[in-house]
Protein backbone atom coordinates (compact mmCIF):
# COMPACT_ATOMS: atom_id res chain seq x y z
CA UNK A 1 0.00 0.00 0.00
CA UNK A 2 1.80 3.14 -1.23
CA UNK A 3 -1.00 5.54 -2.14
CA UNK A 4 -0.64 8.59 0.12
CA UNK A 5 -4.10 9.92 -0.77
CA UNK A 6 -6.23 7.28 0.95
CA UNK A 7 -9.19 8.91 2.69
CA UNK A 8 -12.67 7.55 3.43
CA UNK A 9 -15.54 7.58 5.92
CA UNK A 10 -15.68 4.97 8.67
CA UNK A 11 -18.38 4.22 11.23
CA UNK A 12 -18.09 2.55 14.63
CA UNK A 13 -21.64 1.21 14.60
CA UNK A 14 -23.04 1.20 18.12
CA UNK A 15 -25.75 -1.42 18.00
CA UNK A 16 -27.48 -3.77 20.40
CA UNK A 17 -26.33 -7.30 21.05
CA UNK A 18 -28.97 -10.03 21.47
CA UNK A 19 -27.80 -12.93 23.64
CA UNK A 20 -28.34 -16.57 22.77
CA UNK A 21 -27.61 -17.85 26.30
CA UNK A 22 -31.19 -18.97 26.90
CA UNK A 23 -31.08 -21.20 23.82
CA UNK A 24 -30.55 -24.86 24.62
CA UNK A 25 -29.30 -25.99 21.22
CA UNK A 26 -27.92 -24.80 17.91
CA UNK A 27 -31.33 -25.35 16.39
CA UNK A 28 -32.64 -22.68 18.77
CA UNK A 29 -29.70 -20.27 18.53
CA UNK A 30 -29.08 -20.33 14.78
CA UNK A 31 -32.21 -18.33 13.88
CA UNK A 32 -31.08 -15.64 16.34
CA UNK A 33 -27.60 -15.57 14.82
CA UNK A 34 -29.07 -15.31 11.32
CA UNK A 35 -31.43 -12.55 12.45
CA UNK A 36 -28.51 -10.64 13.94
CA UNK A 37 -26.66 -10.75 10.62
CA UNK A 38 -29.71 -9.51 8.70
CA UNK A 39 -30.36 -6.77 11.25
CA UNK A 40 -26.74 -5.58 11.05
CA UNK A 41 -26.87 -5.55 7.27
CA UNK A 42 -29.99 -3.39 7.33
CA UNK A 43 -28.39 -0.96 9.79
CA UNK A 44 -25.20 -0.74 7.71
CA UNK A 45 -27.24 -0.09 4.56
CA UNK A 46 -29.25 2.68 6.27
CA UNK A 47 -26.10 4.22 7.78
CA UNK A 48 -24.36 4.29 4.42
CA UNK A 49 -27.42 5.87 2.80
CA UNK A 50 -27.49 8.54 5.52
CA UNK A 51 -23.92 9.49 4.67
CA UNK A 52 -24.62 9.58 0.96
CA UNK A 53 -22.98 6.27 0.18
CA UNK A 54 -19.57 7.50 1.39
CA UNK A 55 -19.05 4.86 4.10
CA UNK A 56 -16.28 2.41 3.21
CA UNK A 57 -15.61 0.77 6.60
CA UNK A 58 -17.96 -0.30 9.39
CA UNK A 59 -16.68 -1.69 12.69
CA UNK A 60 -19.17 -3.73 14.74
CA UNK A 61 -19.14 -4.38 18.50
CA UNK A 62 -17.73 -7.40 20.27
CA UNK A 63 -19.42 -10.85 20.02
CA UNK A 64 -22.30 -9.15 18.25
CA UNK A 65 -23.91 -12.39 17.01
CA UNK A 66 -24.32 -14.17 20.35
CA UNK A 67 -23.12 -12.19 23.39
CA UNK A 68 -20.76 -14.02 25.76
CA UNK A 69 -20.93 -17.35 27.64
CA UNK A 70 -22.45 -17.20 31.11
CA UNK A 71 -21.62 -20.46 32.83
CA UNK A 72 -22.00 -22.72 29.81
CA UNK A 73 -19.43 -25.46 29.45
CA UNK A 74 -16.90 -25.19 26.65
CA UNK A 75 -18.67 -27.96 24.75
CA UNK A 76 -22.07 -26.34 25.11
CA UNK A 77 -20.80 -22.95 23.95
CA UNK A 78 -19.06 -24.46 20.95
CA UNK A 79 -22.25 -26.25 19.96
CA UNK A 80 -24.68 -23.39 20.26
CA UNK A 81 -22.67 -20.20 19.77
CA UNK A 82 -19.41 -20.68 17.88
CA UNK A 83 -19.07 -20.18 14.13
CA UNK A 84 -16.50 -21.23 11.57
CA UNK A 85 -14.32 -18.43 10.15
CA UNK A 86 -14.64 -18.60 7.22
CA UNK A 87 -17.98 -20.35 7.30
CA UNK A 88 -21.68 -19.90 6.51
CA UNK A 89 -22.10 -16.86 8.79
CA UNK A 90 -19.11 -14.97 7.42
CA UNK A 91 -20.20 -15.95 3.89
CA UNK A 92 -23.54 -14.22 4.56
CA UNK A 93 -21.77 -11.15 5.90
CA UNK A 94 -19.51 -11.17 2.83
CA UNK A 95 -22.56 -11.19 0.58
CA UNK A 96 -23.91 -8.12 2.38
CA UNK A 97 -20.49 -6.43 2.16
CA UNK A 98 -20.44 -7.02 -1.59
CA UNK A 99 -23.97 -5.69 -2.04
CA UNK A 100 -23.30 -2.61 0.08
CA UNK A 101 -19.76 -2.00 -1.17
CA UNK A 102 -18.27 -1.69 2.32
CA UNK A 103 -15.68 -3.40 4.48
CA UNK A 104 -17.18 -4.90 7.64
CA UNK A 105 -15.18 -5.70 10.78
CA UNK A 106 -16.55 -7.60 13.74
CA UNK A 107 -15.97 -10.20 16.41
CA UNK A 108 -17.46 -13.58 17.25
CA UNK A 109 -16.70 -16.86 18.94
CA UNK A 110 -15.00 -19.36 16.66
CA UNK A 111 -14.69 -23.12 16.57
CA UNK A 112 -11.88 -24.63 14.51
CA UNK A 113 -11.98 -28.44 14.10
CA UNK A 114 -8.16 -28.39 14.05
CA UNK A 115 -8.42 -27.62 17.78
CA UNK A 116 -11.11 -29.93 19.19
CA UNK A 117 -12.43 -29.04 22.60
CA UNK A 118 -11.35 -25.40 22.29
CA UNK A 119 -12.95 -22.20 21.07
CA UNK A 120 -11.48 -18.82 20.24
CA UNK A 121 -12.74 -15.27 20.36
CA UNK A 122 -11.88 -13.98 16.92
CA UNK A 123 -11.97 -10.62 15.18
CA UNK A 124 -12.54 -10.61 11.44
CA UNK A 125 -12.53 -8.23 8.50
CA UNK A 126 -14.60 -8.91 5.40
CA UNK A 127 -14.28 -6.89 2.20
CA UNK A 128 -16.71 -6.13 -0.62
CA UNK A 129 -14.83 -8.44 -2.97
CA UNK A 130 -15.80 -11.35 -0.75
CA UNK A 131 -14.09 -13.55 1.77
CA UNK A 132 -12.35 -13.03 5.11
CA UNK A 133 -9.46 -10.61 4.62
CA UNK A 134 -8.24 -10.86 8.21
CA UNK A 135 -8.77 -13.08 11.23
CA UNK A 136 -7.22 -12.29 14.61
CA UNK A 137 -7.65 -14.64 17.57
CA UNK A 138 -7.71 -12.85 20.90
CA UNK A 139 -4.58 -13.50 22.95
CA UNK A 140 -5.46 -11.93 26.31
CA UNK A 141 -8.68 -12.84 28.08
CA UNK A 142 -9.55 -13.91 31.59
CA UNK A 143 -12.50 -16.09 30.57
CA UNK A 144 -11.58 -17.31 27.08
CA UNK A 145 -8.63 -19.64 26.46
CA UNK A 146 -5.72 -18.08 24.58
CA UNK A 147 -3.50 -19.63 21.89
CA UNK A 148 -0.67 -18.75 24.28
CA UNK A 149 -1.99 -21.44 26.64
CA UNK A 150 -0.88 -24.08 24.12
CA UNK A 151 1.69 -21.89 22.42
CA UNK A 152 4.20 -24.49 21.26
CA UNK A 153 1.49 -26.52 19.54
CA UNK A 154 -0.03 -23.39 18.05
CA UNK A 155 3.24 -22.16 16.54
CA UNK A 156 3.73 -25.52 14.89
CA UNK A 157 0.80 -24.56 12.64
CA UNK A 158 0.95 -20.77 12.54
CA UNK A 159 3.61 -18.09 12.21
CA UNK A 160 3.85 -14.90 14.26
CA UNK A 161 2.51 -13.11 11.18
CA UNK A 162 -0.63 -15.23 11.57
CA UNK A 163 -0.79 -14.43 15.29
CA UNK A 164 -0.52 -10.68 14.60
CA UNK A 165 -2.25 -10.31 11.20
CA UNK A 166 -2.40 -7.07 9.25
CA UNK A 167 -4.49 -6.74 6.09
CA UNK A 168 -3.09 -4.53 3.33
CA UNK A 169 -6.26 -3.10 1.79
CA UNK A 170 -7.37 -0.12 -0.33
CA UNK A 171 -8.35 1.47 3.02
CA UNK A 172 -4.84 1.18 4.46
CA UNK A 173 -3.18 -1.43 6.60
CA UNK A 174 -5.89 -2.66 8.96
CA UNK A 175 -5.49 -4.73 12.13
CA UNK A 176 -7.85 -5.87 14.88
CA UNK A 177 -7.69 -5.50 18.65
CA UNK A 178 -10.27 -7.35 20.76
CA UNK A 179 -12.10 -5.75 23.66
CA UNK A 180 -9.96 -5.31 26.79
CA UNK A 181 -6.80 -6.02 24.79
CA UNK A 182 -6.77 -2.28 24.24
CA UNK A 183 -5.29 -2.28 27.78
CA UNK A 184 -2.33 -4.40 26.64
CA UNK A 185 0.08 -2.04 24.83
CA UNK A 186 2.12 -4.90 23.37
CA UNK A 187 -0.75 -6.13 21.20
CA UNK A 188 -1.10 -2.81 19.40
CA UNK A 189 2.67 -2.41 19.32
CA UNK A 190 3.21 -5.77 17.61
CA UNK A 191 0.57 -4.90 15.03
CA UNK A 192 2.21 -1.51 14.44
CA UNK A 193 5.53 -3.33 13.91
CA UNK A 194 3.83 -5.03 10.98
CA UNK A 195 2.74 -1.66 9.58
CA UNK A 196 -0.80 -1.40 10.97
CA UNK A 197 -2.33 2.03 10.41
CA UNK A 198 -5.92 1.53 11.57
CA UNK A 199 -6.90 -0.50 14.64
CA UNK A 200 -10.36 -2.08 14.43
CA UNK A 201 -11.51 -2.34 18.04
CA UNK A 202 -14.65 -4.40 18.61
CA UNK A 203 -15.56 -4.10 22.28
CA UNK A 204 -18.33 -4.32 24.84
CA UNK A 205 -17.41 -1.80 27.49
CA UNK A 206 -19.18 -0.43 30.49
CA UNK A 207 -20.06 3.08 29.40
CA UNK A 208 -19.65 6.03 31.67
CA UNK A 209 -16.83 8.33 32.63
CA UNK A 210 -14.53 9.31 29.74
CA UNK A 211 -11.48 8.80 31.95
CA UNK A 212 -12.06 5.15 32.78
CA UNK A 213 -9.06 2.92 31.91
CA UNK A 214 -10.34 1.63 28.57
CA UNK A 215 -11.25 5.10 27.34
CA UNK A 216 -7.78 6.35 28.22
CA UNK A 217 -6.20 3.32 26.57
CA UNK A 218 -7.97 3.96 23.27
CA UNK A 219 -6.38 7.38 23.08
CA UNK A 220 -3.00 6.09 24.25
CA UNK A 221 -2.83 3.25 21.71
CA UNK A 222 -3.65 5.72 18.92
CA UNK A 223 -1.06 8.30 19.96
CA UNK A 224 1.85 6.03 20.82
CA UNK A 225 1.47 4.04 17.58
CA UNK A 226 0.49 6.94 15.30
CA UNK A 227 -2.58 4.98 14.26
CA UNK A 228 -6.33 5.44 14.01
CA UNK A 229 -8.50 3.58 16.53
CA UNK A 230 -12.06 2.78 15.47
CA UNK A 231 -13.75 1.48 18.62
CA UNK A 232 -17.29 0.10 18.38
CA UNK A 233 -19.14 -0.61 21.63
CA UNK A 234 -22.43 -2.39 22.12
CA UNK A 235 -25.66 -0.49 22.72
CA UNK A 236 -26.74 -2.84 25.45
CA UNK A 237 -26.85 -6.63 25.72
CA UNK A 238 -30.41 -7.95 25.57
CA UNK A 239 -31.79 -11.37 26.41
CA UNK A 240 -29.41 -12.27 29.21
CA UNK A 241 -29.51 -11.89 32.98
CA UNK A 242 -26.96 -9.07 32.83
CA UNK A 243 -28.69 -5.66 33.06
CA UNK A 244 -29.12 -4.65 29.43
CA UNK A 245 -27.36 -1.29 29.55
CA UNK A 246 -24.31 -2.51 31.44
CA UNK A 247 -22.30 -2.24 28.22
CA UNK A 248 -23.50 0.77 26.32
CA UNK A 249 -22.01 3.88 24.80
CA UNK A 250 -18.84 5.79 23.97
CA UNK A 251 -18.06 4.21 20.64
CA UNK A 252 -15.45 6.49 19.17
CA UNK A 253 -12.94 7.18 16.44
CA UNK A 254 -9.52 8.46 17.52
CA UNK A 255 -6.89 9.83 15.16
CA UNK A 256 -3.13 9.28 15.17
CA UNK A 257 -2.62 12.31 17.44
CA UNK A 258 -4.90 10.84 20.11
CA UNK A 259 -7.69 13.26 19.22
CA UNK A 260 -11.29 11.98 19.37
CA UNK A 261 -12.83 12.73 15.98
CA UNK A 262 -16.29 11.41 16.84
CA UNK A 263 -17.95 9.82 19.86
CA UNK A 264 -21.37 8.34 20.59
CA UNK A 265 -23.48 8.63 23.70
CA UNK A 266 -25.65 5.71 24.79
CA UNK A 267 -28.11 3.78 22.65
CA UNK A 268 -28.05 2.53 19.09
CA UNK A 269 -26.39 5.13 16.92
CA UNK A 270 -24.13 5.79 13.96
CA UNK A 271 -22.82 9.00 15.55
CA UNK A 272 -19.28 7.65 15.88
CA UNK A 273 -18.39 8.39 12.27
CA UNK A 274 -15.44 10.26 10.81
CA UNK A 275 -13.16 10.55 7.81
CA UNK A 276 -10.06 8.38 8.07
CA UNK A 277 -7.21 10.23 6.35
CA UNK A 278 -4.56 7.55 5.94
CA UNK A 279 -2.53 9.86 3.72
CA UNK A 280 -2.15 12.33 6.58
CA UNK A 281 -1.13 9.51 8.92
CA UNK A 282 1.58 8.39 6.52
CA UNK A 283 2.87 11.93 6.22
CA UNK A 284 2.96 12.17 10.02
CA UNK A 285 4.94 8.95 10.38
CA UNK A 286 7.61 10.27 8.00
CA UNK A 287 8.28 13.50 9.89
CA UNK A 288 11.23 14.09 12.20
CA UNK A 289 10.72 15.43 15.72
CA UNK A 290 9.58 14.41 19.18
CA UNK A 291 6.05 13.62 18.06
CA UNK A 292 7.07 10.71 15.83
CA UNK A 293 7.01 8.00 18.48
CA UNK A 294 6.99 5.24 15.86
CA UNK A 295 10.41 6.19 14.53
CA UNK A 296 11.79 6.66 18.05
CA UNK A 297 11.21 3.11 19.28
CA UNK A 298 14.17 1.14 20.71
CA UNK A 299 12.76 -2.35 20.94
CA UNK A 300 16.13 -4.01 21.46
CA UNK A 301 16.49 -1.93 24.63
CA UNK A 302 13.50 -3.59 26.27
CA UNK A 303 13.69 -7.08 24.77
CA UNK A 304 16.10 -8.51 27.38
CA UNK A 305 13.75 -7.51 30.22
CA UNK A 306 10.82 -9.20 28.52
CA UNK A 307 12.93 -12.27 27.84
CA UNK A 308 14.07 -12.47 31.47
CA UNK A 309 10.56 -12.47 32.95
CA UNK A 310 7.56 -14.77 32.71
CA UNK A 311 4.32 -13.70 34.36
CA UNK A 312 1.63 -15.71 32.56
CA UNK A 313 3.72 -18.51 31.05
CA UNK A 314 3.06 -20.24 27.72
CA UNK A 315 1.83 -23.82 27.42
CA UNK A 316 -0.04 -23.80 30.73
CA UNK A 317 -3.10 -25.53 29.23
CA UNK A 318 -1.88 -28.16 26.78
CA UNK A 319 -5.20 -29.94 27.10
CA UNK A 320 -8.43 -28.03 26.47
CA UNK A 321 -9.83 -25.87 29.26
CA UNK A 322 -13.23 -27.08 30.45
CA UNK A 323 -14.48 -24.19 32.59
CA UNK A 324 -13.94 -20.64 33.81
CA UNK A 325 -12.85 -22.05 37.16
CA UNK A 326 -9.81 -23.59 35.47
CA UNK A 327 -8.89 -20.24 33.94
CA UNK A 328 -9.18 -18.52 37.31
CA UNK A 329 -6.95 -21.20 38.87
CA UNK A 330 -4.27 -20.41 36.28
CA UNK A 331 -4.42 -16.75 37.23
CA UNK A 332 -4.18 -17.66 40.92
CA UNK A 333 -1.06 -19.66 40.14
CA UNK A 334 0.50 -16.65 38.41
CA UNK A 335 -0.32 -14.34 41.32
CA UNK A 336 1.20 -16.77 43.81
CA UNK A 337 4.37 -16.99 41.72
CA UNK A 338 4.68 -13.21 41.52
CA UNK A 339 4.20 -12.93 45.27
CA UNK A 340 6.93 -15.54 45.87
CA UNK A 341 9.29 -13.56 43.61
CA UNK A 342 8.52 -10.35 45.47
CA UNK A 343 7.22 -8.64 42.33
CA UNK A 344 3.81 -8.05 43.90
Amino acid sequence: MTDSHVSYRAVALQTACHAINACRSRAASQPLIDAAIDRLAAQIEATNAFFGGSVKLVVLPEYILTSFPMGESVGTWIEKACVRIPGPETDRIAAHAATLGVWIAGNSYEFDPEWPGRFFQACWLIGPSGGVALKYRRLNSLFTPSPHDFWTQYLERYSLFDVFPVADTPLGRLAAIASEEILFPEVARCLMMRGAEVFLHSTSDIGGHPRNPKEIAKLARAYENAAFVISANTAGIHGSSVPAQSADGRSKIVDYNGVVLAEAEQGETMAASAVIDVGALRHHRRQTGMGNLVARQRFELYAPMYHAHSFTPPDQALTPIESRAELISLQERTIAMLVDKGII
